[in-house]
């Protein structure tokens, strides 16, 4: 869980998250994980309540990016208002380098 957001994750993924705070070359520990499961050992599943303890992903940051432009209209019929406007978010795109958990 980042950002208010929870992503589903595997080892070697790449994401966009919200923008976060942190060095390009440095890394980054996400602590808050609420599920795991090893695909290796099947059946292996720890469920959190609300995180799972011991559990962490490491990760990092790739780069900045910026996501698509979006267009935010606000409108009033008959009183002559009408206001556009655009917005595009901020990223920082990660890679998940590695999921530890306490056996």
């Amino acid at each position: 869980m980042t950002g208010g957001k929870q992503y589903l994750v595997k080892e070697g993924d790449v994401l966009n998250v919200e923008k976060i705070k942190g060095d390009e070359k440095g890394g980054l520990v996400f602590d808050q994980v609420f599920l795991v499961a090893d695909p290796a050992v099947s059946g292996t599943v720890k469920i959190g309540a609300p995180v799972v303890e011991n559990a962490k992903v490491n990760a990092k940051i790739e780069s900045e990016v910026r996501g698509k432009k979006i267009t935010v209209l606000k409108y009033k019929s008959k009183t002559r208002y009408k206001v556009k406007r655009g917005h595009r978010q901020n990223y920082s795109k990660i890679r998940i380098e590695k999921i530890e958990s306490e056996k």
